[in-house]
Order: C-alpha cells, then structure tokens, then sequence
C-alpha cells in the first residue's frame, strides 16, 4: 500500500478532513492528496502561498517571522485549518535550492502540523536537485500526516 493509498484509508475510516498550506511544494503536495480515492470526501483542499506577501494577507502570517522556520510552518498549519474548518492540517515551507536563501542551505525545510488539540513540526535537511527537494518534501508531508491520524 502507498503512503498516499494508507492517507486515503485512515481518513475515510476516521472521518478525518485534512488541508494543507504550501509554498517550497508549490501545489504538489494537494494535487498528490487531491488524486487519492475519496479525496472529495475528505480533503478540504489548500493554499498554496509561495510569495512571503500572500502568507501575510491570507494565512495571517505576522511581519518578521522567517519563512523557513519553525513558527512559519507551525502558523500555516493552524490558519489553513482554521479557513477550511480541517481537522488536521499539515503545511510545507522551505528552501528548494540550488542555492542558499535569507541564510538557510537548499535542503532545509520545515514541515507543521495542527490538529486543532496540538500543533507541531519537523525540520527535514533533505539533499538533491529542487525537484527532488520538492518531492521528498511532499511525501515526507503525507508520511506525517498519517503519523499524526494514527495517534
């Protein structure tokens, strides 16, 4: 069973609604949730907020938090749960690379999680090309979205 097959199964089963926020993954993390079976029923959707400004004007981000950094993911999690009334929300953030950005290595992401009871995240050194940045970061995202429903 893939990781995206096992998502599909716990939510369906627990009746879990999910959302994500995204930037570093640029939409890749809801189109891969977006294909599983059910999706409709369980996947409230996204935002993708790539550029710093559309993190302030739509999910509330407050000037002067670092955008790779553990209070950036921790904040797009809650706030796109809290628009999509989600039960568990995970957000991706980071840097792709090739080259280092605001003093942080290609590689270097941050994943956030917010079930409405907890929030959290993972900091991942991920290595390669920014397509493999991105990939590896989306499914470290489902793979921690299934950590948190089996909880």
């Amino acid at each position: 069973m893939t990781h995206i097959d096992e998502l599909a199964r716990l939510a369906q089963e627990s009746g879990t609604v999910i959302a994500v926020a995204e930037s570093l993954t640029s939409g890749n993390l809801a189109a891969t949730i977006g294909a599983a079976e059910g999706a409709g029923d369980w996947f409230a959707g996204g935002v993708v907020a790539y550029r710093l400004e559309t993190k302030h004007r739509v999910l509330g981000l407050a000037e002067g938090i670092d955008p790779c950094s553990p209070e950036c993911a921790e904040h797009l999690a809650r706030a796109v749960r809290d628009l999509t009334g989600a039960d568990l929300a995970v957000s991706v953030t980071g840097v792709g690379g090739p080259e280092p950005h605001d003093g942080h290595e290609p590689g270097t992401v941050y994943l956030g999680w917010s079930d409405g009871a907890d929030t959290g995240h993972v900091l991942l050194d991920l290595d390669g090309e920014p397509e493999q940045v991105i990939d590896d970061s989306a499914n470290a995202a489902v793979g921690l979205l299934i950590d948190r429903m089996r909880r």
